[in-house]
């Protein structure tokens, strides 16, 4: 989503804002601005509609300088993508705001704001915000004071930074529901969304809590808890360096973390493994314990995390013989829900701040189940305080909008935690032990696909002039395609919908012609034959057929269907091997049809507004 970028400091802070902003480019965003406050304490703003090089060289033009400052890239929610809606706002030459998240009351304190002889030079929730502050200011209070009150009356979520001309070494930084972090320095001090913006400047960091508000000087920072009590937040430092967003040689991102999953999972795994066996503490030294209690598991997650539920489902029924249940974090939070005795609530997040999901969490907490425990990529996220066990992926920052190496190492993540879980209750330690050894020789498995590239580059030539695409799984292999179309669709624009291969002819067998592409997922296991069944239904159809499947599969290529083979894998270890092609043949479709493949369009990495 939006991401916020701010310094005080003792020298120019404009090229900090501004790469740090570039930093926060995989966020997703569709304008951007940087506030500056000069040596005379006057306000200083360019805005554009566009990308950073946009806003880079309209400040070139300027001479944007200024040693408090605060910047934005924004990611359209009420308002269209324009200057007048991009942030930094400004209300009366006074005070300048930057926000991300979404203020659900703003049309009431919209009114009122008129009445009170405001006016509104955009069409988004935050300028409220700006102005409220402003009033308090009126009102006498100072900047601080202000900031608290105004936060008092707002319904929603929210990160802001805020700074006031007749503060000039000053920023104010609050946050509800929307992630924030303070970078220390030595003299200075910043704020981000997340660390990523502040690497090049510091690698100490403080992670407001919730409701936390931080009043911040060049020298000084005092934090205020939700009940305006000031606390101590610990500064942290941060493993991740610099070059961190460098793209090693890689076209793009996205293609980049592709080629990283090997080593993402080696990460995920070391440590977690003793013998043969799963260390049950890396979930939290209350783990054992917990998992001795648990007789269901409920899964929550969005998006590509959901598609990783939906995998653990059949492994938990499985390997565990526990009931699994998994549901889109957005319907579970709205609804009432019946709790099964002793259920374990897990959610999953690359980010740990997807907002439907950390609610659902907060409701879980409230709803009687035995634990929570988060499976997540950002160790000082706001998913993995709130929950009670944590098991961090480690597949190192993924900055392309479309996941991949967040996608499998959660998926190796929940098979350990399927495999600590089904010693209660099913696998015994000669199956854990099996499963382990396909683990570790997994990283050499997606190596060997990585190696087909280049077959698969060749093949995306099919798709490019494609509208529409049809993805066909069974079992395990049906999540796997549902993350395949998803990953299609998020990076090409291509339509494309996901279907168990059985229920072709309720239905979606209607759609297939010469010119809808089918791409089945089938590897040589015990639904392989189920399967050809349902390729010959596309063939009589007339319908083009490309099976990603195994050297071991007894399936021929002719005229209407094109191989993809890989090496046999196990039965456990398949959705997360075969789920690299797909990831590779989105990526080359989508740079075949010339689209921003790591920023795709009205998509976000990192989604946390409802």
């Amino acid at each position: 989503m939006c991401g916020i970028v701010g310094a005080v400091a003792q020298r120019n802070i404009t090229p900090i804002l501004l790469e740090g902003l570039k930093r926060l480019e995989y966020r997703g965003y569709d304008s951007a601005g940087i506030a500056v406050l000069d040596k005379s304490a006057k306000l200083q703003r360019v805005r554009v509609a566009g990308k950073i090089k946009d806003l880079e060289q309209a400040i070139n033009a300027t001479q944007l300088l200024g040693q408090t400052g605060i910047a934005h890239t924004r990611w359209a929610t009420h308002g269209k993508p324009t200057v007048e809606n991009a942030h930094p706002h400004i209300c009366r030459d006074q005070i300048a705001l930057v926000h991300n998240g979404i203020i659900e009351n703003h049309a009431r304190l919209r009114e009122q704001q008129k009445n009170l002889g405001y006016e509104f030079t955009s069409d988004t929730d935050s300028e409220v915000v700006v102005n409220q502050i402003h009033h308090y200011l009126e009102q006498g209070e100072d900047l601080l004071s202000a900031v608290v009150k105004t936060t008092t009356i707002l319904e929603g979520a929210y990160a802001l930074g805020v700074i006031n001309r007749g503060d000039p070494d000053r920023i104010i930084a609050t946050r509800s529901g929307s992630p924030l972090v303070i970078g220390v320095g030595i003299g200075e001090h910043f704020i981000a969304s997340d660390v990523f913006a502040l690497l090049p400047v510091t690698q100490q960091f403080i992670f407001l809590e919730e409701g936390d508000i931080a009043d911040i000087r060049r020298d000084s920072l005092t934090i205020y808890d939700k009940n305006q009590n000031e606390v101590q937040r610990p500064v942290k430092l941060s493993e991740l360096g610099p070059d961190v967003a460098d793209k090693a040689g890689f076209r793009h991102y996205m293609l980049k973390e592709i080629f990283e999953q090997p080593t993402a999972i080696i990460d995920t795994l070391e440590g977690r493994l003793d013998k043969g066996l799963i260390v049950e503490d890396a979930f939290g030294h209350a783990a054992s314990n917990i998992f001795d209690t648990v007789d269901a598991i409920q899964i929550v997650a969005c998006g590509t995390s959901y598609h990783a539920g939906l995998v653990a489902k059949y492994w938990a029924e499985d390997l565990a013989n526990v009931p699994c249940q998994v549901e889109v974090a957005s319907e579970f939070r709205y609804r009432d829900i019946f709790v099964p005795k002793n259920t374990l609530f897990v959610t999953i997040s690359q980010s740990g701040e997807t907002a439907d999901t950390l609610a659902a969490l907060k409701k879980a907490k409230e709803s009687g189940f035995v634990s929570t425990l988060t499976i997540c990529n950002v160790a000082e996220s706001s998913m993995t305080r709130e929950s009670e066990l944590v098991f961090l992926t480690r597949a190192g920052a993924e900055i392309g909008v479309a996941s991949t190496k967040a996608f499998t190492t959660q998926l190796v993540s929940l098979l350990l935690l399927i495999l600590t879980i089904a010693r209660r209750h099913g696998s015994d330690s000669v199956t854990e032990k099996e499963i382990v050894s396909q683990l570790e020789s997994l990283p050499g498995k997606i190596n060997s696909v990585l190696e087909l590239n280049e077959q698969i580059r060749d093949l995306a030539n099919h798709f490019a002039s494609k509208n529409h695409a049809l993805y066909l799984g069974r079992g395990t292999m049906l999540p796997v395609a549902m993350e395949g179309a998803l990953k299609l669709k998020e990076i090409s624009y291509i339509h494309a919908e996901a279907y168990p291969a059985g229920e072709l002819k309720h239905g979606p067998l209607a759609l297939v012609d010469n010119e809808m592409p089918v791409i089945a997922v089938a590897p040589n296991n015990t639904l392989l034959e189920k399967l050809k069944s349902n390729l010959h239904e596309v063939r009589a159809r007339g319908g083009k057929l490309y099976v990603v499947t195994d050297t071991s599969a007894e399936i021929d290529s002719d005229v209407d269907i094109e191989l993809l083979k890989i090496s046999p894998v196990s039965e456990y270890m398949s959705p997360i091997v075969y789920t690299v092609p797909l990831q590779l043949l989105a990526y080359h479709i989508a740079v075949l049809k010339g689209a921003d493949v790591d920023q795709p369009r009205n998509l976000a990495k990192s989604v946390t507004v409802e």
